[in-house]
């Protein structure tokens, strides 16, 4: 079996993370990132050099999650794809990098942190019934406007029955 490979970009925020929303009503984040670029000397010693920026950008819930978790200064590693696309400004079209992130953390090799193992907080019978209420309720309606006879009484899952001599 192969294992599956991705890009991947450390580096720290270099400003505050923006949520916004496409047109879809999907959840888009995007990040100025920057990584520290440093020239190893002939003495051994290394010269720290002006940092490389780029665009990060994630959607999706993924997008949301990583929003709440980080800020400007915070270190990451993501995973993704780098990608280049055309942007006008005042007229002229110009290409630009960015990395696309699928996956995103904070750089353990940098950041001190606790790992919450517990898991998402989810309570699925509260966020599943009014979903599932509503989904019936339209049923119902549909099949009144395709069926136009009233409907037969709904059960409570216990059966009734007529009494039968034997």
């Amino acid at each position: 079996m192969t294992i599956r490979t991705k890009e991947s970009l450390s580096g720290f925020v270099a400003g505050d993370p923006e949520l916004t929303f496409t047109m879809n009503g999907d959840a888009r984040l995007y990040m100025r990132v920057g990584q520290p670029q440093a020239r190893f000397e002939e003495d051994g010693t290394f010269t720290d050099l002006d940092p490389t920026f780029t665009d990060l950008v994630m959607f999706r819930k993924s997008a949301e999650r990583a929003h709440e978790q980080f800020h400007k200064g915070d270190n990451f590693i993501a995973e993704g794809e780098s990608n280049t696309y055309t942007k006008t400004v005042k007229g002229q079209p110009q290409e630009r990098d960015q990395f696309v992130a699928s996956r995103i953390g904070h750089d353990n090799n940098i950041t001190r942190y606790t790992v919450d193992r517990s898991g998402p907080e989810r309570n699925t019978a509260q966020q599943e019934a009014p979903a599932r209420q509503q989904v019936q309720q339209a049923l119902v309606e549909r099949e009144a406007q395709l069926n136009p006879e009233p409907p037969a009484a709904v059960s409570d899952g216990t059966a009734q029955r007529d009494a039968v001599a034997r």
